[in-house]
Order: structure tokens, then C-alpha cells, then sequence
């Protein structure tokens, strides 16, 4: 007698939490979706944790592919101590993903995420199939490193007007980017068992300075992504600017770029509804 498969989560608010020890290092990540195949990692934000993942982006994506979320060393529930440069994250993120048994994988991407991942692919530019790169830019981009007094401003007003950070920082203050940045804001409250724990102060600082770092050194030579690639990207970004992403676009042959209008650095979050089928369709071709 045949015993019953599993059944397949498909909604992120009920992802398990899992752990993986990989060079001394003890990763907190979740899973879902059907497994088999090449997998679709997702590469988070400065700042955040597993619990900071828009579900109308990720359970469209999980409905189809299995989908891997992850904290970075010294995030989170992960060990560890944060690295001083986004090369050594992407080091990080390397060993994770091999150490889960992988050599071939698809990557969502979004801001310090993206950064990340355009260090990975520049070593290790087989690793991944398809590529998705949102609210980010290329390393040495114009402006980049003005992303910290950016955040603490953001952060300030945020704390002045009794809201979270994220609905200054990722969108606009008019009455669309402000009803948009709630939303938001709510729909990463769903789940509610077995949430992460959130970054802490110093951890913060050492990502901040390390993307600092990676908006003022030289930049890299993105001609090995060869890859299928889209990006994304609001067209009033603050902390990431808009104008990065059509930096990408030029540099990335044959990638796809979408701009939407009226709004900021979480402009795939607010137009999720357009945004969410379109990235799934990307990763299921």
C-alpha cells in the first residue's frame, strides 16, 4: 500500500522553518512549493529577515516551483557574524546553496539581495539558470552609496509618524504610496507561528557599510550574466535610484527591464498584482 505523499505548501505563512550547518555556520531558511527540479532562492534586503518576504510574491512562484528562502550569516535566525563585504555574503550564500545539494539554481532578487547576487554570478556565473533582479543596482552605480543617510532619514520620519520604516523606504508618501506601504506592511504580519527573530542594531550597521562599500568600489564585469534576466524597479527609488536599473538593463545583454510608474523602491510590492504573474511566468518558462 502506497503511503500518501506530503502535501505541497504553496502559502509562505506556512512554510517550515528549517536550519542547515555549512562552514561553521548555522542557516535559518524555509521551504515550499513542489520539489524536484532546479529550486528559485530568494536574496533578501538590507535590514531584513525571513519574515520580510511579500507572500503575493512568493506564493505565485511557489505554486509551480520549489522556493527557498534564507537568512544570511549573522541575520536572523542565522549564526554568525555579518561580513564586511557583499562579496563575502555572496560567499556566504554560495555555501548555503551547495551545502542544500545544489549546483543549478534559479534567484530572486531584491535591493542588497540583488547586490549579492550580481557578486555570486561574477564567481560562480553557471550556478544559475534564470535570474531576477529587483529594486537594485550594479556595484560602483551612481549614487549607491548614498543608500545609508538615505535609510536613517527614512527611518527617522518613520519613527516621527509612529510607521514602520519600510513605508518610507520602499514607497512613495502621496496617498497611493502610502495605502500601498500599509498593505505591505500587513500582508508580512500573515503569518504569525514561528516567525524569525529580527536583525539586530550592529548587524544592521555592518550591512549598511558593506553596501557603502559596494556603491564606491569598481564595478563589475556584469557580461558573464548570459543568463535569461528581468528586472524590476519603481521609478521614483530612493534608496537604490530608478536610473540603476536601466544601468543593469545596458549592461546585461538581452535582459528585460519593467519600470512602474508612481512608485519607489517597493515598486513590485505595490504592484504586486501585475508584477507577481509576470515573475512567475519568467521563472516557469
Amino acid at each position: 500500500m502506497n503511503t500518501p505523499s506530503e502535501p505541497v505548501i504553496t502559502s509562505y505563512a506556512k512554510a517550515p522553518a528549517k536550519t542547515i550547518t555549512a562552514g561553521g555556520v548555522t542557516f535559518a531558511y524555509r521551504e515550499l512549493g513542489p520539489k524536484g527540479g532546479i529550486p528559485v532562492v530568494f536574496f533578501v534586503h538590507l535590514a531584513a529577515t525571513l519574515d520580510n518576504w511579500d507572500p503575493r510574491i512568493i506564493d505565485p512562484i511557489a505554486q509551480t516551483r520549489h522556493v527557498i528562502t534564507f537568512d544570511q550569516q549573522g541575520v536572523g535566525a542565522s549564526s554568525g557574524t555579518v561580513p564586511d563585504t557583499l562579496e563575502e555574503a555572496a560567499d556566504d550564500a554560495y555555501m548555503f546553496i551547495t551545502a542544500l545539494g545544489f549546483d543549478k539554481i534559479d534567484i530572486f532578487s531584491f535591493s542588497m539581495g540583488g547586490m549579492i547576487t550580481q557578486d555570486l554570478l561574477v564567481k560562480h556565473p553557471d550556478l544559475v539558470r534564470k535570474l531576477v533582479l529587483t529594486g537594485t543596482g550594479p556595484r560602483g552605480g551612481k549614487d549607491m552609496d548614498k543608500v545609508v543617510g538615505v535609510t536613517y532619514y527614512d527611518i527617522f520620519r518613520s519613527i516621527i509618524a509612529r510607521s514602520h520604516p519600510k513605508e518610507f523606504l520602499f514607497f512613495n508618501r502621496d496617498s497611493v504610496g502610502k495605502q500601498a506601504g500599509k498593505a505591505f506592511v500587513g500582508r508580512l504580519k500573515e503569518r504569525t507561528a514561528d516567525r524569525d527573530q529580527p536583525i539586530n542594531n550592529k548587524a544592521f550597521s555592518r550591512q549598511l557599510k558593506a553596501i557603502q562599500r559596494y556603491g564606491r568600489s569598481t564595478p563589475s564585469d556584469l557580461s558573464v550574466i548570459t543568463q535569461p534576466t528581468l528586472i524590476a524597479n519603481g521609478d521614483n527609488d530612493r534608496m537604490v535610484p530608478s536610473i540603476l536599473s536601466a544601468d543593469l538593463h545596458q549592461r546585461i545583454n538581452d535582459s528585460e527591464l519593467i519600470i512602474y510608474t508612481n512608485s519607489g523602491h517597493g515598486g513590485i510590492f505595490q504592484y504586486w498584482e501585475k508584477f507577481a504573474p509576470i515573475a512567475a511566468k519568467f521563472l516557469t518558462k
